[in-house]
């Protein structure tokens, strides 16, 4: 169970089986926060806050056992879950679109500063925290852009 969690709800596991590898993984897990977010905006900001931090608890849980050395692995996409509900937090519409873009996009390239030094906190912290600080982003472009609008 802590090993399906882990790889955000089995999303993370997708790839290996699709090309062979886990390249790809953390975007599977990102989609995955997207509907779940798309799902629960009918139901107001306050169950996306608390559907958030229970995905963060569970992303800080989760992976502890499948750690070696401080590496994340790559199936484990509970932590992009985390990140990408995190962005898109308040959101509706094109801003919406353009948070959950920056903060996959800041997850993966790790050149806004603060994700890659958050990347380097031992353990599942770090595996969380620089999904969070792309996720950060993502909100703030989210909100810049509805200001905008």
């Amino acid at each position: 169970m802590r090993r399906f969690i882990a790889a955000g709800f089995g999303f993370g596991l997708i790839p290996r089986r699709i090309w062979g590898s886990d390249n790809g993984a953390g975007t599977f897990g990102a989609l995955l926060a997207g509907v779940i977010s798309l799902v629960l905006m009918p139901l107001g900001l306050g169950v996306h806050l608390i559907a958030t931090a229970v995905v963060i608890g569970l992303s800080l849980w989760s992976p502890t056992p499948f750690l070696a050395e401080d590496k994340d692995p790559g199936w484990i996409t509970i932590d992009e879950v985390a990140g990408a509900m995190l962005a898109v937090t308040g959101l509706a519409g094109w801003p919406w679109v353009v948070a959950w873009v920056v903060a996959r996009l800041a997850d993966i390239f790790k050149v806004l500063p603060g994700v890659a030094q958050a990347e380097s906190l031992p353990g599942a912290v770090g595996i969380t925290a620089d999904d969070l600080v792309a996720g950060l982003y993502g909100l703030a472009a989210g909100w810049i852009l509805t200001g905008i609008l």
